[in-house]
């Protein structure tokens, strides 16, 4: 099946790749011509310009927008919006906010061009892993482009069944599922987000507990000086807390256990923000939620070991670049 990719970043490009590994046929576009280029060199074709992009698009067109969230997916929807015709689908696979796709949706749906939001989570690991989605828009889109959703998700792997779950049926199990109606598939995401705050703030601090377990504060024969990397690594192994996000935790510790590369200063990309609105709007009470939120606001302006531990799971499970001692130096 062909799909065209716009934008060829950290993700954009590694899913090119896992379509093009799937016998995909894949049409790429970027600002920059090197990343075109060397998607081209492992078997896409390229573009020179929208226009050129579009024109290798075959009817039904599908393009892939992943741009980041705001203006760009904004400009970039529209520009396309203006070259597609109906039975066209275009899709968000950013961290677009869900009142936007309805938005966008409901402009398109006069012209029947398709506009499908995807939340995608999989960050750099997802060449090798795959991609979980959550996917929103008009069914038909999503039944068309089932092959596509289905190369890109992980697939079952070694991950044991949910008793009960073969008498469900469904995509789920594979990685991927149709949500619902255009900004469905982006809620979801933004609320998947929302709890990975609250589930990194959880692990950090009670790394940061461990660490501060030989305070000279402490009685004399209530210090431990433990060790950071061997707990993370148990917990691996058999505990009820163990996950992907406590495997990268493993990873981080064993390369410095004191994190010390690390500022401590922690970003938010906006859908913990969106959560939490979410759950104002709904009269939800989302207690950890919120209080994970205001941490990274609070990191921005004193630092401690559970915040430089939450910049190095963001490090390893999504490539975010986080200030370090040695870039802020010399920023």
């Amino acid at each position: 099946m062909q799909l065209g990719m716009v934008g060829l970043g950290r993700m954009g490009g590694n899913m090119v790749r896992r379509l093009l590994r799937g016998d995909h046929q894949c049409v790429v576009s970027d600002l920059s011509p090197q990343n075109v280029s060397a998607l081209a060199g492992e078997g896409a074709a390229g573009s020179i310009s929208l226009d050129d992009f579009v024109a290798k698009l075959t009817k039904p067109r599908a393009a892939w927008i992943m741009v980041p969230a705001g203006d760009p997916t904004e400009q970039t929807v529209n520009a396309l919006a203006q070259r597609f015709e109906a039975g066209d689908t275009i899709i968000d696979g950013g961290n677009s906010y869900y009142k936007d796709d309805v938005r966008r949706a409901q402009k398109l749906k006069d012209r029947r061009i398709h506009y499908m939001d995807v939340g995608t989570s999989g960050g750099v690991w997802g060449l090798e892993r795959g991609y979980c989605m959550m996917i929103g828009g008009p069914k038909e889109a999503f039944d068309r482009l089932d092959p596509i959703f289905n190369t890109l998700a992980p697939g079952i792997g070694n991950i044991p069944r949910t008793p009960g779950r073969e008498k469900l049926g469904g995509t789920a199990e594979q990685g991927y599922i149709y949500c619902g109606p255009s900004g469905a598939g982006h809620f979801v995401k933004m609320v998947h987000n929302g709890i990975e705050y609250g589930l990194m703030q959880a692990y950090a601090e009670g790394f940061d507990i461990f660490r501060n377990a030989n305070s000279s504060q402490l009685p004399e024969g209530h210090r431990y000086n433990l060790n950071l990397p061997d707990i993370a690594e148990v917990w691996r192994r058999g505990s009820v807390v163990s996950s992907w996000l406590l495997d990268l935790t493993a990873m981080a510790l064993v390369e410095n256990p004191t994190l010390s590369e690390y500022t401590g200063i922690v970003q938010d990309s906006g859908e913990g923000r969106w959560t939490v609105n979410a759950a104002l709007e709904e009269a939800v009470p989302a207690d950890v939620l919120t209080a994970a939120l205001y941490t990274r606001f609070r990191s921005r302006q004193d630092h401690t070991f559970a915040e430089k531990m939450l910049s190095a799971m963001r490090q390893k499970f999504g490539g975010h670049i986080e200030l370090t001692k040695k870039n802020e130096s010399s920023s």
